[in-house]
């Protein structure tokens, strides 16, 4: 067995493992750990797959900002997790039919993913198993950065400008002015000559300073 199999089957086993557990955890802190563990596990299937720019992407947005965020959340608020259980068989019979549904879909992926490439189709094109990066070709973010630079660079910046508004204006919104908070004026710091904090005073022999 090759190291790439062996560490398909690492990585595989441990999301399976944090997934199931997101799940079975009673606690909703060491729930979020868990998730965690599983997006860096799939992130490492990626880098197996050859796309280390979605395995970056998982790890930088998902497990540094989301389930952090997540984490944070369940940690700062006072949720009654025994309340909202509370009720949980009522709502059984639609969770059931919505996990049928998405078991009978992952059924068709696979069946899709594996099937033979001497089947004919309606519109044949090559399976998602058959479909391989070119390895003479640039890598996949070198060739991502080279389309959106190029064709794209456009959207990218019209993107960014409207992630900068949105920004600003959150700032702007979620600003509240309070009395009594000493603020520094940089202007009058620099302006500020010896005379405006130095005072000489002549004390005779004998006397205090009053």
């Amino acid at each position: 067995m090759s190291l790439a199999a062996i560490a398909f089957f690492v990585f595989a086993s441990a999301a399976i493992a944090s997934a199931l557990m997101v799940v079975v955890s009673k606690n909703p802190v060491h729930s979020v750990l868990f998730l965690i563990t599983a997006f860096i596990s799939v992130a490492g299937l990626f880098v197996l797959m050859g796309a280390e720019y979605l395995a970056m992407l998982l790890v930088v947005v998902y497990v540094g900002a989301v389930a952090v965020l997540f984490l944070f959340v369940v940690m700062m608020l006072d949720v009654d997790f025994v309340e909202l259980k509370q009720g949980f068989l009522q709502y059984m019979p639609v969770a059931s039919v919505l996990a049928t549904i998405v078991v009978v879909e992952l059924i068709f992926v696979v069946a899709v993913w594996s099937l033979p490439s001497n089947v004919e189709l309606a519109h044949p094109s090559p399976t998602a198993a058959e479909t391989v990066t070119d390895p003479n070709g640039p890598t996949n973010i070198e060739a991502l950065g080279l389309i959106l630079y190029t064709d794209y660079i456009h959207y990218f910046q019209i993107a960014g400008i409207i992630l900068l508004i949105a920004m600003i204006g959150a700032i702007i919104l979620t600003f509240r002015t309070r009395d009594g908070v000493r603020k520094q004026d940089p202007a009058a710091q620099v302006a500020r000559k010896r005379e405006d904090g130095v005072e000489l005073v002549d004390i005779k022999s004998g006397q205090g300073l009053s």
